[in-house]
């Protein structure tokens, strides 16, 4: 590992900067259990490869020493080999050099969700994510333990549980959001007031109502069951290719759940499939008493919130539309000839799956740098009035490699209290960004700042102090241009003074 390698590994591990200087306890133990052994970025074979390193240990131990002596050094080497197994685990973790979430928990009401959404989830597994299904009561659930997180993401598709076993409770969700980490919840009719706890907190407020649904007597989906409008066909999305990818979703998305409305007051909420005008909130087994809370596009059927620290979060009003039977099922939009052999719940669910699990949106910046035009070395301070040239690299995620980001709107500012400068950079098609300009006539401590944001994609805030000096006594020039008028008033004066001294003196 190299010196920068290990700066950047502390910097995440702060706790593991004793490391580097301290000897490292049982050598002869960390031979067994790693002789042979090679780094596969497979956890589970790790854990393998650790199981049987016990067992050598266990056994080479028996045949050499008295019978109290192993008890004592197995139970010593026992644990030390569990350190080292969390250490294996906490390490292989969201990173900034590969931020996909990969180990995820999957809380559900009954495990038979498993099957009857077995192609939601294999198609995470697939693309290398690790689940972990627990039942939402599990009393074992935890999601850090020594005050490491145990995982990445968190989905939640147990609407109807009104309370967390464990430690697990809104709170805890919160803080796991806080802390960057990602997160889906799917609720239902069932909701509970857990799950629309934890929705309100985030911005998102699911009809008040227990017993309304989303009903649309215009772009119903048309089935078997004649007269039930509850089942949607809705295909108003977000215009996104980085939340719903490049290839447009053409068939609609069948949806059966609640709808939500957005708080006004927050700005980092977005309504990613939208009702039709014709929906509306309200019980569908009584009749209309007053108009409904929520009716038209303003009912928001899913939304995605992404936070400031860019941890994403995925709110749906249908657990359904995650299924199995959604993802197979044929759809034909009331009102409309064309049936579909296959819905668009599929590639819904596997394009805002990808945003919000990182595989697609996430940007770095890197090499940041700034010089004087026409030299390479970054100087400690400017003078006014110097041409400067600031770059920056900034790459995107794509969910395997990093590629380079190309925009027409990154902008830098050289700011000291307000932007003095703000500049439009330019790039070179290959994530090089670039930007040029004259540092202002005024001195003082300025700051390089670039705040990116836009839509879909993780924000970028980089900044970059430098002192800006004026000129020194030496380093003006021996006759400014703005200075004649006041250089030529002065000789017009001298002139005058000996016309009139000469004149004065010899005329009689």
């Amino acid at each position: 590992m190299t010196a920068e390698e290990w700066e950047d590994f502390r910097k995440g591990h702060p706790k593991a900067a004793s490391l580097k200087t301290v000897p490292l306890p049982f050598p002869e133990l960390c031979a067994t259990l790693f002789d042979g052994n090679a780094a596969t970025g497979n956890p589970s074979q790790c854990l393998k490869l650790q199981h049987s390193a016990v067992i050598r240990i266990q056994t080479s131990r028996t045949l050499e020493e008295p019978k109290e002596d192993n008890m004592a050094k197995f139970s010593i080497a026992t644990v030390f080999i569990a350190s080292i197994s969390l250490l294996l685990t906490l390490t292989h973790s969201f990173s900034l050099e590969n931020p996909t979430d990969r180990r995820i928990l999957v809380l559900v009401d009954d495990l038979a969700l498993k099957s009857s959404h077995s192609i939601f989830f294999s198609s995470l597994q697939a693309r290398g994510f690790e689940l972990d299904f627990k039942l939402s009561d599990d009393p074992k659930i935890a999601l850090q333990r020594y005050g490491q997180h145990l995982y990445d993401g968190l989905i939640l598709f147990s609407p109807s549980t009104e309370r967390f076993g464990g430690s697990l409770d809104v709170a805890a969700i919160l803080d796991f959001v806080d802390s960057g980490k990602d997160l889906i919840v799917a609720a239902d009719a069932n909701a509970s007031d857990l799950i629309r706890n934890i929705a309100a907190e985030c911005g998102i407020d699911f009809d008040e109502d227990p017993s309304a649904v989303v009903i649309d007597h215009g772009s119903y989906a048309v089935s078997e069951t004649e007269g039930d409008h509850t089942l949607i066909a809705a295909d108003d999305f977000i215009q996104s290719d980085v939340l719903l990818g490049s290839t447009k979703i053409e068939a609609p998305v069948l949806f059966k759940g609640i709808g939500h409305s957005l708080n006004p007051a927050n700005s980092l909420v977005l309504k990613v499939l939208s009702g039709s005008p014709s929906a509306y909130s309200a019980n569908p087994k009584s009749k209309l008493s007053s108009p409904p809370s929520l009716s038209g596009s303003s009912i928001s059927l899913v939304s995605v919130v992404q936070a400031r620290n860019n941890a994403r979060i995925v709110f749906s009003g249908s657990l359904d539309l995650f299924s199995n039977k959604f993802f197979k099922s044929t759809v034909q939009k009331a009102g409309s000839s064309h049936k579909f052999a296959k819905s668009g719940n599929q590639q819904f669910a596997t394009e805002i799956s990808k945003w919000v699990f990182h595989e697609r949106g996430h940007l770095k910046a890197v090499n940041v740098r700034h010089h004087r035009v026409g030299e390479t070395d970054e100087p400690a301070i400017y003078r006014i009035n110097d041409d400067l040239e600031y770059l920056v690299e900034i790459y995107e995620w794509s969910g395997s490699n990093w590629e380079p980001y190309v925009a027409n709107d990154v902008q830098v500012q050289f700011y000291m209290m307000s932007p003095y400068v703000l500049k439009t950079m330019s790039n070179n098609k290959k994530g090089l960004y670039l930007a040029s300009f004259k540092v202002p006539d005024v001195y003082g401590v300025f700051q390089f700042k670039v705040e990116y944001q836009r839509l879909g994609y993780t924000s970028l805030s980089l900044a970059k102090q430098i002192p800006v000096r004026p000129f020194r006594h030496n380093e003006y020039e021996r006759f400014i241009p703005t200075a004649f008028p006041y250089y030529g008033a002065s000789f017009s004066t001298m002139a005058g003074f000996l016309i009139f001294s000469f004149v004065y003196l010899y005329s009689k």
